[in-house]
């Protein structure tokens, strides 16, 4: 048995934490899973319900054929098994935002099996498998909080499309499960299957936990339920390992339940006794025929899938050198890897990867802008990339015209003429200023005889002196051999 891969340390020794998740993504439709009504975000309530969606006796459910596909999309980028034939099932429970009194959605048949995903982790990549995807349909909303005295339902929900991905129970510690979650929605995105806004609840993940000491079973799980943030899960996560640990330390039992997640407190509580799957009575839905998918229409979804982050990951460290990380951030969103590639094309990978993720996105954290909001193109930014590749201005300078062009979305070529800012490469004009400041500096010269590190007080004052614009290389060449400095 292999070592395990993360511990946590408890006050009787160490316990492994064993995490899966089930993960509800809403797919990327204009309309519901079984009927034709909108499943558009932020209608006002009951808007968006058809008869269907309300269970009006004598309405029968017609799969929607794109919800399908984007199904089958999503597991092959999962690198997935596709069920070419699956069979959607009624799930039983009674809830008022319910009508029906019962779930469609897919039991032992779904239409994707198992699949995996590469996740990085500390500069590691591990691989979370993927034990199924399968489609069903949204409940409605209670809410609670307009009337101390009443409770009201919104429809607007009910039917909307949904793919639940669970994963396997292969993620050891908080990090790995929310790189997991953002890995997965990284993905969802690429393929465009999912929009990921988890802030209007189109992806959110039930995290399942438990604690076990290394080697032994598997331990008594938890699922706390419906978190809508990458930050949140770890966090639930983190609060339930040490939950549980705590109670197996003290003697006592995990209770298998269902927990929510408070926000603002950051911990976990009980909700409900968790149940069973036979405890939903399933069966197969009558009003529906089982899904029968051509192969060779899967195998033209195929085809027509965008290069994958992962793919792309890997691409980037060979074609352009990036380091594991530098490839993994820059592969993380579509759109900032277009803008990278676009910056690299021609020139130097490892330069370009650097003043795109740290430049560009440190400038875009700090006003809270997208990519696609960035005042400065990738064309723009490539052109000062071979501003520094040709000597006409220095990395410093550089840095400087960085800050003008993000403020005034300006073309660096005329930034640089219209401020005088290009680079001074005369050696004779710096081998003068330098002598300037030798003559000026006696103390200072016979200082760095003895003391060779104060020889950067002298590059400084040459830089000082030029405004910036000497050539670094220049300066430097020219100063050892004036003082004798190797």
């Amino acid at each position: 048995m292999s070592e395990p891969r993360k511990l946590l340390k408890g006050e009787t020794g160490d316990w492994e934490v064993v995490i899966g998740l089930e993960v509800h993504a809403q797919v990327a439709s204009k309309s519901k899973l079984f009927s034709g009504a909108s499943a558009e975000y932020g209608a006002g309530p009951n808007e968006n319900v058809s008869l269907v969606d309300a269970a009006m006796p004598g309405m029968l459910p017609v799969i929607n054929k794109f919800c399908v596909e984007q199904a089958v999309k999503t597991g092959l980028g999962l690198n997935a098994k596709i069920n070419c034939w699956s069979r959607f099932d009624r799930k039983n429970y009674f809830y008022p935002d319910l009508p029906q009194g019962y779930q469609i959605s897919q039991y032992k048949d779904p239409i994707v099996g198992e699949g995996e995903v590469e996740v990085e982790v500390d500069g590691e990549e591990i691989r979370v498998g993927v034990e199924r995807l399968h489609l069903e349909q949204d409940a409605g909303k209670s809410i609670h909080d307009l009337s101390p005295k009443e409770s009201y339902v919104d429809l607007n929900r009910s039917g909307v499309a949904l793919m639940e991905i669970v994963s396997r129970p292969d993620m050891r510690s908080a990090d790995e499960a929310a790189a997991y979650f953002s890995k997965l929605r990284t993905i969802l995105r690429y393929l465009g299957t999912c929009d990921g806004n988890m802030e209007e609840g189109s992806m959110r993940a039930d995290v399942n936990v438990s604690v076990r000491r290394p080697g032994e079973p598997l331990g008594t799980r938890t699922e706390t339920k419906n978190i809508n943030s990458i930050r949140y899960v770890k966090q639930a996560v983190e609060y339930e390992a040490r939950r549980q640990i705590e109670v197996l330390e003290r003697g006592g039992k995990i209770d298998q339940e269902t927990r929510l997640f408070n926000v603002a407190t950051g911990e976990t509580r009980t909700m409900r006794s968790k149940e069973d799957a036979h405890d939903y009575r399933y069966f197969p839905d009558p009003d529906l025929l089982p899904l029968e998918l051509d192969p060779d229409w899967v195998e033209s979804i195929k085809a027509g899938l965008p290069e994958l982050p992962d793919a792309k990951k890997h691409r980037f460290m060979r074609d352009y050198g990036l380091s594991l990380y530098d490839a993994a951030v820059l592969s993380q969103d579509r759109a900032k890897a277009d803008y990278f590639e676009t910056v690299a094309g021609g020139r130097d990978g490892k330069l370009a990867a650097n003043w795109v993720t740290t430049e560009l996105f440190g400038a875009l954290n700090k006003s809270g802008k997208e990519i696609a909001e960035s005042p400065i193109s990738a064309a723009q930014l490539g052109k000062l990339i071979d501003l520094i590749a040709d000597d006409t201005i220095s990395g410093r300078i550089a840095k400087d015209v960085f800050a003008i062009m993000f403020e005034t979305g300006g073309d660096p070529e005329r930034i640089v003429e219209e401020r005088g800012l290009k680079q001074v490469t005369d050696t004779g004009a710096i081998e003068a200023a330098i002598d300037a400041i030798i003559a000026a500096n006696p103390d200072q010269v016979a200082q760095v005889k003895e003391k060779p590190k104060t020889f950067g007080w002298f590059v400084g004052q040459v830089m000082k002196s030029t405004g910036g614009k000497a050539n670094p290389q220049a300066v430097n060449e020219i100063l050892k051999k004036k003082l004798g400095v190797e």
